[in-house]
């Protein structure tokens, strides 16, 4: 329970809004300026990258909110890409091709991708589809998400829910999947208290994407890989063999 010096205390002060990132990876420089400056125009900021490697460079250096694929790189197979961004990140993703084939189709969306859109398109079109997509899975989050509960904080950490953005001790900001998210949260309201597999797969709603329980190993060691200094042996997320886990260290609850 907070003190009520702790309820006392002004929060940090945070942008109240900012403009859901886009990262377009297509290797045709006039697609790129095109996108780029149709959709910056309407409230997006954009990032575009002309191959796989650019694409890993910003993935690493900041958060993104949908990746637009080009599934015709040059040198490079987009379903290769897609299939490893799927294995790695929850990031929305909507396609780009000239493909017009239905098995390419079929194929882009059984990789997961959450749009499928061909060339020659209309940027006003990708804009509509890009904002569906967002707001499809903003509508996701937000089932995750306590209410009137504006940031938990453990250890020099932040993790700000309307922000859906980690931010270490030192200031930098830590990327996490959907899934790594919503698993945290659910961690976090919950300090010293054991949670089944089961249970963090409900809480979590992780069982919409995930079908195994196995499945919450993997989010728990990408989560220690992030946060903890040691993910082999950890201070925040522990082990109860046999039981779950359970968030070991103090967190504080921002309203």
């Amino acid at each position: 329970m907070q003190s009520q010096v702790d309820l006392m205390r002004p929060a940090p002060t945070t942008p109240v809004t900012s403009h859901p990132h886009v990262l377009v990876v297509d290797d045709d420089p006039t697609i790129r300026e095109l996108v780029s400056d149709y959709l910056g125009k309407n409230e997006l900021r954009v990032t575009a990258v002309s191959d796989g490697a650019g694409m890993r460079g910003v993935l690493k250096d900041e958060v993104v909110d949908l990746l637009v694929l080009d599934l015709g790189l040059r040198g490079e197979d987009g379903m290769a890409i897609a299939r490893r961004m799927r294995d790695e990140s929850e990031i929305p993703l909507v396609m780009l091709t000239g493909r017009a084939e239905e098995a390419d189709r079929v194929m882009g969306l059984e990789l997961g991708a959450d749009d499928y859109i061909t060339k020659p398109f209309s940027p006003r079109e990708l804009l509509a589809r890009i904002r569906t997509v967002l707001r499809r899975r903003r509508a996701e989050v937000r089932q995750g998400k306590p209410d009137g509960i504006r940031a938990y904080r453990f250890d020099g950490w932040e993790l700000n829910l309307n922000l859906r953005r980690l931010t270490s001790p030192d200031g930098r900001t830590v990327p996490l999947t959907n899934g790594e998210f919503s698993l945290l949260v659910v961690l976090l309201g919950a300090p010293s208290r054991i949670l089944s597999r089961d249970q963090l797969l409900d809480l979590s709603r992780l069982h919409n994407d995930e079908v195994y329980n196995r499945s919450i190993d993997v989010q728990i060691l990408r989560l220690r890989r992030k946060i903890e200094r040691d993910a082999g042996d950890p201070r925040y997320i522990k082990t109860e063999r046999g039981a779950g886990y359970v968030f070991g260290v103090p967190v504080e609850t921002v309203y």
